[in-house]
């Protein structure tokens, strides 16, 4: 899986209606499809109201932010919540839960796998059976 295009595999992969795992909730995180965020094609996700499960709200991360986030994971092997608010700082803005976004996004498509470090910080570790 050698030079991966980022974008083409999230058209190909990613599909409206999917869970994204999220290491510090129970509660359903979905793919809602894709759209413009900042100007930008992007995915756009749903998730449940704090106060009302049945009120959803959407979020979304642009392709840009997806190739930044993935040409670090592939040169440094991890992604870091640090990382995130330092580079993506946009994307950071919209929410934080845009970072754990990322992270289980590259989890349903096999590019990473996440590791909890402490009660309320995980980070994603680049899957190595891959090649890229």
């Amino acid at each position: 899986m050698n030079n991966i295009d980022i974008v083409e595999l999230l058209e190909k992969k990613i599909r409206s209606g999917m869970l994204i795992s999220k290491p510090f909730s129970e509660l359903p995180y979905k793919i809602k499809g894709y759209g413009m965020r900042r100007g930008e094609k992007a995915v756009i996700y749903t998730i449940p109201g704090r106060k009302n499960l049945n009120k959803t709200h959407e979020k979304g991360i642009n392709f840009s932010e997806f190739k930044k986030a993935f040409e670090h994971l592939n040169s440094s092997g991890e992604l870091c919540s640090n990382w995130f608010k330092l580079n993506l700082y946009e994307c950071k803005k919209e929410g934080n839960c845009n970072f754990t976004t990322i992270g289980g996004i590259f989890e349903l498509l096999g590019l990473a796998h996440s590791k909890k470090i402490g009660k309320r910080e995980v980070i994603y570790i680049k899957d190595n059976k891959n090649q890229f």
